[in-house]
């Protein structure tokens, strides 16, 4: 093990066209970072990493099969202190690992470990504005890409031809075979509003399903913010509306088209990223509370229609004191007049922009 330990702390770590994220790592404060599979995780920590004198950290990929566990929880405080080590990265984090007592930690991890004194950072894909740091011109261009790519750094580098095999690979590797047949059923649904006993009822027609299973598989892709689910407003018992991490994630696990759908899907994630508390209601796609707004999902609108689905909506407007509606579009722009609320239709390369500040 102490051979390992030296191959660790002699290597020379690499990043290659790191792009900065709006996350950053300081000296001398602990992490866990957490998030999906392909995130960036890896590649924030490295560059990190590279800003450090070479001989202050070790870096170690607790996915290596040649670790042994016991043997590294016995050697590595000695080996940290005899080097003079200050910073020890534990990529892919295995609980079974003791950490050793340095000066800064930095893990990586699918799903935030809550006994660890650490700070916590939540690396959710690239939203939109992360998106256009990759991008020559920030024109129409931009965002056909970003329908095409995603927010999953690693697709800027790969050959067109690869990359939705690249990504189902990468999720076989990383979710169970439940999870995964979750995350592939949702992709195919022509609808975002899917109860976990309804996937139950429709798949153990295909196949052979565990109902404890399938709702244990649910949870834990929540978790690990694989999934998301959004609530009614007011209806908490009603069924959820469900979201998938990354429009890339979407793309590599059906060929189906549901335009609308992606382009929902694409809206919620930018807003989530912001933090936003978020609920859909009839004819609403996402109503804020704490900022009284609405944000509704056009992308190919007119005129004509949003006036009649603002007249649909026109007593909720009224009895939550609604005072601005969003309305993103692909091109559009515009206003309009009603008496209860501001009504502006902005283009999605424009809102996501104007959302982050």
């Amino acid at each position: 093990m102490e051979i390992l330990l030296d191959e660790y702390y002699k290597q020379n770590l690499h990043v290659n066209g790191y792009v900065e994220r709006k996350v950053q790592l300081e000296n001398h404060t602990s992490y866990q970072i957490y998030g999906i599979t392909l995130s960036g995780k890896t590649t924030l920590v490295k560059q990190y990493l590279l800003t450090c004198k070479k001989s202050s950290y070790i870096y170690i990929d607790c996915r290596d099969i040649r670790i042994d566990k016991e043997a590294l929880n016995r050697l590595l405080p000695r080996y940290c202190h005899h080097n003079g080590i200050e910073i020890v990265v534990f990529d892919n984090y295995n609980d079974a690992i003791m950490l050793p007592p340095v000066k800064q930690l930095l893990i990586t991890t699918e799903r935030p470990i809550a006994d660890l004194a650490m700070e916590r950072i939540s690396l959710m894909p690239l939203d939109y504005e992360e998106f256009l740091a990759y991008e020559m011109k920030y024109d129409s261009t931009a965002l056909n890409h970003f329908l095409q790519l995603g927010g999953l750094p690693i697709m800027q580098t790969l050959a067109h031809e690869n990359r939705h095999l690249y990504i189902q690979q990468a999720l076989q590797a990383r979710l169970s075979s439940m999870e995964f047949t979750v995350l592939l059923f949702i992709a195919h649904s022509s609808t975002s509003k899917l109860s976990t006993f309804t996937m139950y009822e429709k798949l153990k027609i295909e196949q052979k399903v565990s109902k404890d299973m399938l709702y244990t598989s649910v949870a834990s892709l929540q978790a690990k913010q694989y999934l998301f689910h959004l609530s009614k407003w007011h209806h908490e018992r009603a069924v959820k509306k469900s979201y998938i991490c990354d429009i890339a994630v979407r793309n590599a696990l059906t060929h189906q088209k549901n335009f609308r759908l992606l382009f929902e899907n694409l809206i919620f994630l930018e807003l989530n990223k912001r933090g936003r508390t978020l609920y859909y209601s009839e004819k609403i796609d996402f109503y804020i509370p704490s900022q009284q707004r609405i944000v509704l999902c056009m992308p190919f609108s007119s005129d004509e229609v949003l006036f009649k689905i603002i007249e649909q909506i026109e007593e909720f407007i009224i009895t939550q004191g609604v005072t601005h509606v969003k309305v993103v579009t692909m091109s559009s722009s515009g206003a309009l007049q009603h008496p209860f609320v501001d009504v502006e239709m902005l283009p999605f390369s424009e809102w996501a922009i104007i959302e982050g500040e």
